[in-house]
């Protein structure tokens, strides 16, 4: 269930969608948890920057860029410096739009696990939605490292799924001969595939299959999809496109 101020609700008949929009917005519409919102601009935001997440998950998934251990991960260096932990940094001289808009243009050069894919493609998503000035602006000195990300990118947990949130499978008995398969982050597309980085575009099923590919020998216990979801503060991030929201010191958030 979808509320809005008075006078915002039939306002909603009048905005311009695609076809990803209209389903996010129809699931909410018809959803039993119920979203508020403080204006009819506030949930068309969430709508673009839902669909930005997606277009910006399947770009990935065409750039080239390939999943490899932090150990074995590597970037273009003429734009981030690799840190020692396998992260990369951005250098100095180089606007957070650059950095992030290289990798999907030049993804040849780049590799990451999958936890680090799902957040660049968030930065992704925010940067085309909220536009490069004020991207720059709150996202400068960027580290891109497991589920480490600026204070500005604020993801929250959510109680159900829509397109561009961040889902998890684990893999209970993962072989810890090969430990990067103990789970998988999955940003849930439209028509209930997922873009899981080192995986493809999968459907739930097919990415449990080759989880369970990656199990101790002899193991019978399955991965499993868990009910861990993470999604964007939309309303904060729509409060940086006007270049309004909290300018500080930049600290770092832990997610999985």
């Amino acid at each position: 269930m979808i509320i809005l101020p008075p006078g915002e609700a039939e306002r909603i008949g009048q905005l311009q969608l695609t076809g990803v929009e209209q389903e996010i917005l129809q699931g909410k519409q018809q959803s039993q948890v119920t979203y508020r919102y403080g204006s009819i601009g506030e949930l068309e935001f969430e709508l673009k920057t839902r669909s930005a997440i997606v277009e910006a998950a399947r770009a990935l998934h065409a750039s080239g860029a390939k999943f490899a251990t932090f150990k074995n991960s590597r970037c273009n260096e003429a734009l981030w410096n690799r840190e020692p932990n396998g992260g990369f940094r951005l250098r100095s001289g180089v606007t957070p739009a650059e950095g992030i808009r290289d990798i999907f243009r030049n993804g040849w050069a780049y590799a990451f696990e999958c936890a680090t894919a799902m957040v660049i493609v968030l930065y992704k998503g925010v940067l085309d939605s909220i536009g490069e000035p004020a991207f720059n602006t709150y996202f400068a000195d960027l580290l891109l490292y497991d589920w480490k990300y600026d204070s500005d990118l604020r993801i929250i947990p959510a109680v159900e799924a829509y397109p561009g949130d961040v889902l998890y499978f684990i893999n209970p008995d993962f072989n810890p001969m090969a430990p990067e398969w103990r789970g998988e982050n999955a940003i849930l597309l439209p028509d209930g595939t997922y873009f899981a980085h080192g995986m493809g575009i999968r459907t739930g099923a097919e990415i449990i299959a080759l989880l369970n590919t990656r199990r101790k020998p002899g193991s019978t216990t399955s991965a499993y999809k868990t009910d861990d979801i993470e999604t964007l503060d939309f309303a904060y991030t729509q409060r940086l496109k006007t270049v309004i929201a909290r300018i500080g010191t930049r600290v770092y958030a832990y997610g999985w």
